[in-house]
């Protein structure tokens, strides 16, 4: 990270884009204004094969599709950089790290509490590695019905407010969050302040659906995973052929970068999960793709 500049925030430098892209910021201030949403269909037969090998005489602490997912959207903001960017104050800014979070329910029941986890992975990591803070995070998170502390504990302080006193924090706090000045104990550790915030559809047994974005934070990027099933695809070759695929959904800030920048961004990460040796790779190693 170099030297803070002037017009630079806590949580990313700002950075000059193209006119069109600059007067959007003003044009469409809400993120929820400026939605885009993509969907595919991602063939997960090969990663399912590299699975087994990693899982091999594991009987507990598994890496699952979902683990594989964080480390390639991780990846895939290293090699896409405009992926890593937010609007806030009708001004463009590129993050100082890439952050994934992701919301876990700490019981299978309807009763249970939800519980927000946060990820910056470093880049020297692997899916080894992230797979071993995924598991260590939601482990230690379960060991409670309820909140223990971090942006959990703070959720229930707000909720325990008065209305009218939470409605003026509230709005107090917005106008910080517009200007980039809220303080780290309210930033840190909030979904709503990560590259992307992935919903993990697929372990509830749901499709991959669309998730709007929230105009609250600098989150510019919201990923659904859905359920893992067999489907005819139509290979490179012209035959059609059953294969183990997921659905994938994602909302994305469209001032951010233009369509072409986010398809090519849904490619990549297609190529990773056909491709699952990647995962091998740090982070900061590139995946070598050669973009058609």
């Amino acid at each position: 990270m170099g030297k803070k500049r002037r017009g630079d925030r806590r949580d990313g430098k700002r950075v000059q884009a193209p006119g069109l892209q600059t007067v959007m910021t003003a044009l469409f201030p809400k993120r929820t204004d400026s939605e885009v949403y993509l969907n595919d269909k991602i063939d997960a037969t090969e990663l399912l094969k590299y699975l087994e090998k990693k899982n091999e005489g594991r009987t507990e602490g598994k890496m699952t599709i979902f683990h594989c997912a964080i480390t390639g959207l991780a990846r895939m903001v290293r090699e896409r950089p405009l992926m890593n960017r937010f609007i806030q104050g009708y001004r463009i800014y590129e993050r100082n790290e890439i952050s994934l979070s992701f919301v876990a329910k700490r019981r299978f029941a309807d009763s249970s509490e939800e519980t927000l986890m946060f990820l910056v992975p470093e880049e020297t990591d692997t899916v080894n590695e992230i797979s071993r803070k995924i598991i260590g995070d939601v482990q230690e998170a379960r060991k409670s019905e309820h909140a223990t502390g971090g942006i959990d504990e703070l959720l229930d302080k707000f909720a325990a407010m008065p209305r009218l006193v939470m409605a003026g924090a509230i709005r107090v706090i917005r106008i910080m969050d517009f200007w980039g000045v809220n303080p780290k104990f309210l930033t840190d550790g909030d979904p709503n302040y990560s590259t992307i915030l992935v919903s993990n559809l697929g372990s509830i047994k749901c499709p991959a659906v669309y998730h709007h974005l929230n105009n609250y934070g600098t989150n510019s990027i919201m990923v659904t995973i859905g359920t893992l099933h067999k489907e005819e695809v139509l290979m490179q070759d012209g035959h059609k052929e059953v294969r183990d695929v997921v659905d994938v959904g994602a909302t994305l800030d469209e001032r951010i970068a233009d369509g072409f920048y986010f398809a090519r961004s849904l490619k990549l990460i297609r190529y990773i999960f056909e491709n699952p040796e990647l995962l091998d790779l740090p982070l900061n190693q590139p995946s070598g793709f050669e973009y058609q």
